[in-house]
């Protein structure tokens, strides 16, 4: 296989462009396909969405280099953008530059990727055999070659299901037009399908409490508006984060508004509520029904369902490549011991680079989101890093490939148990006490399991 055939970066979000600058400043070929019709198509369905990291930690070192040169003035550091703000600010100028523009192909959908006249079982002179990336454009299929694969396809486009299990909720997919799966802008363009409505809102991380806080504002607004938070934890505590001790002030306010929601009586908590069946009500509302600690439970007359459980990889278009994930959390290998949450929930890994993403394929990685598998705890700062290292070896570099260094706010508290069935390395912070902002008035209306000093836990962000 020759090296001057490009490398193949799949995606257009945040990281596979932060692998197209690391590229371009070594001089290296690239071809970058995005299955949407603009670029960073996944942060465009949460644009409204602010982010926990300021713009500090969201900008690729040698993407900044690019733009500056081209003139372009860097936003405030200390600011969070929304999704819109990423890409009006930051993506699109970062694509329009002319060392990427013209490599980089929209409403690009990769269906396949392979060694060329190889399948997956044939080893004998495999790693001199270049990639074929077969993809679907302009309704033909058409085929590319590439001396590397960089997939940074994320998981946004493959969101959980509703049920506890993993699989689709008996109904689910008869109800879509009543499920909406991810942050909808319910104070936006959305508001008029949730505004006085009976809406449940399954999940129990960052994304599902700022679909309560959205909520809970669009109820402020329109107080017929009834909120159901149903979660699989087994007390709502467990989801409110490390409060004032978060390394990332705002995520920890998102977990001190929660926490007032509740106390108040404005959201009506579900958990842990195992949803197994959706089925139809009166007048085309949902009934809701599953398991509550171990006995039947149903809510019913739901007018609409937002799940935000998360999301998972596609493997399906590498299936001719030889790959490696982690059986349970199907993140890379060398990754799972220190994002696995059944052990920890903290959000600061360690800093980590090619050698923990190297895959049997000689020359494929995945990186980002799409690395970190199911597991919740990703920011872009550590995706940044990634591609960076990954490149250095690309380009033969491989000293620059070792040197991973990443900067990362602390996450303030973690969990550190641990269960006895697991032979996973407990690589977590230590533990700290939670404490949550008291409230700003007084009530008589109080959730009996919110506590004011919970438990060490601690979900850790997402780059949404």
């Amino acid at each position: 296989m020759t090296n001057k055939l490009p490398t193949a970066i799949i995606g257009g979000g945040p990281v596979a462009l932060a692998a197209a600058a690391q590229l371009v400043k070594r001089n290296m070929a690239f071809v970058l396909f995005e299955q949407g019709d603009r670029i960073g198509s996944s942060v465009h369905s949460w644009k409204h969405v602010r982010m926990f990291s300021p713009w500090e930690f969201n900008i690729d070192s040698a993407a900044r280099e690019l733009l500056l040169q081209a003139g372009w003035v860097a936003p405030e550091q200390s600011h969070l953008p929304t999704g819109e703000e990423l890409l009006q600010h930051y993506m699109e100028p970062l694509a329009n530059l002319d060392q990427l523009q013209p490599h980089i192909h929209l409403n690009a959908k990769v269906k396949a990727v392979y060694r060329k006249g190889f399948d997956k079982m044939k080893t004998a002179g495999r790693e001199l055999a270049p990639f074929i990336i077969e993809y679907q454009s302009d309704n033909h299929m058409k085929r590319f070659e590439a001396s590397a694969v960089i997939d940074a396809t994320g998981t946004w486009l493959t969101p959980n299901p509703i049920s506890s299990n993993g699989n689709d909720a008996e109904g689910e997919r008869e109800h879509e037009n009543q499920i909406f799966y991810g942050i909808p802008d319910v104070l936006g363009p959305s508001r008029l399908r949730y505004a006085g409505k009976n809406i449940a809102v399954v999940g129990s991380g960052h994304s599902a409490i700022q679909v309560i806080s959205m909520l809970h504002d669009l109820k402020l607004q329109v107080p017929d508006t009834t909120i159901h938070w149903v979660l699989r934890k087994q007390d709502v505590s467990d989801a409110f984060g490390g409060g004032e001790n978060d390394g990332l002030p705002a995520r920890g306010e998102l977990g001190n508004r929660a926490f007032q929601y509740v106390q108040l009586g404005n959201v009506q908590v579900h958990t842990p509520f195992l949803i197994d069946r959706i089925k139809d009500d009166v007048n085309g509302s949902l009934l809701l029904q599953g398991t509550k600690r171990e006995h039947a439970f149903s809510i019913g007359q739901i007018d609409e369902i937002i799940v935000a459980t998360g999301s998972r990889p596609a493997f399906s278009f590498l299936r001719e490549l030889r790959y490696e994930i982690d059986s349970a959390i199907e993140s890379a290998p060398q990754l799972a011991q220190l994002i696995d949450p059944n052990i920890h929930s903290c959000g600061t890994v360690r800093p980590h680079g090619e050698a923990e993403l190297r895959q049997p394929e000689k020359n494929f990685y995945i990186v980002g989101s799409k690395s970190y598998g199911r597991a919740p705890t990703f920011l872009l700062a550590t995706g940044y890093e990634q591609v960076r290292s990954v490149v250095a070896v690309l380009a033969g570099d491989y000293q620059a490939a070792r040197e991973v260094k990443l900067q990362l706010p602390e996450t303030g508290v973690c969990s550190t148990a641990k269960p006895a069935s697991t032979s996973r390395e407990d690589s977590c912070c230590s533990p700290q006490k939670i404490t949550f902002k008291p409230l700003p008035v007084k009530t008589t209306e109080c959730c009996s399991s919110v506590k004011t000093e919970l438990p060490c836990c601690e979900t850790t962000s997402t780059n949404k």
